[in-house]
């Protein structure tokens, strides 16, 4: 049975906040087995321990983009734009932004925390 999730913190899956200016979705998002209530921002996904590719499904009023890499670069001429009630299965996908493209900078590696 898929988690019914409210939206998350506007967190990206490298920790960086979200575009905060964009109206969140309505209707549901489902990546893997969790699905999303009224989406914005990111929202990660997690590869399958089997190698088998995650399902995207997008149910609501807004297009989603699922961020991929290749090897571990992000490479944004493979992402995958969904219109509402598009589906999709990936292998490579990273994230899943509510919305066209990417927000500038979320995929960018974050310094370290130093401790004074």
């Amino acid at each position: 049975m898929a988690q019914l999730l409210r939206p998350l913190a506007a967190v990206t899956a490298r920790g960086v906040a979200a575009s905060a200016h964009a109206p969140p979705a309505r209707g549901f998002l489902t990546i893997g087995g969790s699905t999303y209530i009224d989406p914005a921002g990111h929202y990660p996904v997690a590869p399958a321990p089997d190698g088998t590719p995650t399902l995207v499904i997008n149910d609501t009023d807004h297009h989603v983009t699922v961020i991929t890499e290749r090897d571990g670069i992000h490479d944004p001429t493979t992402d995958i734009v969904l219109a509402p009630g598009d589906r999709t299965e990936t292998h490579r996908g990273r994230s899943v932004q509510v919305g066209w493209g990417r927000v500038i900078g979320a995929f960018q590696p974050q310094a370290p925390l130093s401790r004074s």
